[in-house]
């Protein structure tokens, strides 16, 4: 019974939404206004399950600052931050097992049965996520169809198991409806407002913010893993994964830092009159601290990136010993094709220019921003080869590539 109504109180909700849409006929109205009736009186009756002594495996999250779990004996609370402009709040998310009551304090929190069932990302890192869990399965829907490297997400999207719902600040909230989801997770965005997901919280289906890229260490951001986790109550097998890797990256991390010579290095590509760095506190730059490199804007503040002027960053890329991340560029010829001024660089003639797009599908879809972000000691592996290659002889280059 208590299944029956939480369906039926789903169903309430949707009618809400739909027939403001007027997307039901009269009939279809009346069922549904009968299982809203009956929602209504099994609410008034549910009674209190008795709190299980089962307990959860545990997470602990040692890295991450975006995003906690509090572990209950029926139930978890997830705590994301979520940033909007100069302010930060605290969203609150109720793990409940299925067919559970919402717990008592929670009532406003949004509440999410798990494990998930059904669930739909907004960008590659979900794909990562639930590949990294082992459950590639329930990803039903996805922002686009277009960048996704996963071979087993992209045998369920050509069986017409995933489906397109479109991309941040176009999604189609009634193919979302239809596809009654459990949860669906967007991108953190301190540019735009949550309020821009009410649509498809009054219907129902639990938004929640994932702003993994504004971590200060890549273990932070890989950590994320464990959120998934928790909706999965995959919690074991994620915890052994991530421990091996957070060994890895630290041990990789020694050697990388060991280094007597610190090779400066320049980032990046302008793009739309803007040269985009990251900032002092990100997790790139951590990365290139890690992997044992100079970097001019280390110090600056900040967890994102910061748009600087061509004038501002040439005359450090003329002397740099090496250029990372040169954007969409496949040769040299296309930095050439870009801009001419580019050809000055040093790196550019010494032949020490490396990009991120060594695994580029025949989709355009770069694996780096998707298990990359989940594997940060590959990636690590991969600078420390490029600017030291010495010091990992027997490394292979996975994500990056020398352009020429």
């Amino acid at each position: 019974m208590i299944k029956k109504s939480r369906n039926s109180s789903r169903a309430c909700r949707k009618w809400n939404f739909l027939t403001r849409s007027q997307l039901f006929t009269p009939l279809a109205i009346g069922l549904l206004f009968f299982a809203c009736r009956q929602s209504q009186s099994a609410k008034s009756t549910l009674p209190q399950k008795e709190i299980s002594q089962e307990s959860f495996v545990k997470s602990e999250i040692k890295y991450a600052k975006g995003f906690d779990i509090e572990y209950f004996d029926s139930y978890k609370v997830v705590k994301i931050l979520n940033y909007f402009g100069t302010k930060t709040d605290t969203l609150k998310y109720v793990l409940i097992k299925r067919g559970d009551a919402i717990p008592q304090g929670y009532k406003k929190s949004q509440a999410i049965e798990i494990p998930v069932r059904k669930l739909i990302g907004m960008s590659s890192l979900q794909i990562a996520m639930t590949d990294f869990a082992e459950s590639s399965d329930v990803l039903v829907g996805l922002g686009s169809l277009q960048y996704v490297t996963s071979p087993y997400v992209r045998a369920n999207i050509k069986s017409g198991k995933v489906k397109e719902i479109g991309e941040e600040g176009a999604i189609n909230p009634e193919v979302v409806i239809s596809i009654s989801p459990d949860l669906v997770m967007a991108m953190g965005n301190p540019s735009a407002s949550f309020s821009r997901y009410q649509t498809l919280i009054d219907a129902g289906i639990p938004v929640l913010l994932v702003s993994e890229w504004l971590e200060n260490t890549p273990l932070g951001r890989a950590e994320w893993v464990k959120l998934m986790a928790a909706f999965l109550n995959k919690e074991e097998l994620v915890n052994k994964k991530f421990e091996k890797i957070e060994h890895e990256y630290k041990r990789l991390a020694k050697i990388g830092e060991s280094a007597e010579n610190k090779p400066s290095i320049i980032v990046g590509m302008p793009y739309k009159g803007s040269w985009f760095v990251p900032d002092g506190t990100s997790f790139m730059t951590r990365l290139f601290k890690d992997a044992g490199a100079s970097y001019s804007w280390s110090d600056v503040k900040g967890t994102g990136s910061m748009g600087l002027s061509f004038e501002s960053v040439a005359p450090i890329a003329l002397k740099a010993d090496y250029w990372i991340n040169s954007g969409t560029a496949n040769s040299k010829s296309d930095i050439a094709a870009n801009d001419i001024r580019y050809t000055f660089f040093k790196p550019y003639k010494s032949n020490t220019i490396y990009n991120f797009n060594k695994k580029v599908n025949d989709l355009g879809s770069n694996d780096y921003w998707e298990s990359g972000v989940v594997n940060p000691h590959i990636v690590l592996s991969d600078l420390i080869k490029i600017l030291h290659p010495e010091l990992l002889p027997g490394h292979t280059l996975v994500y990056y590539k020398q352009i020429l």
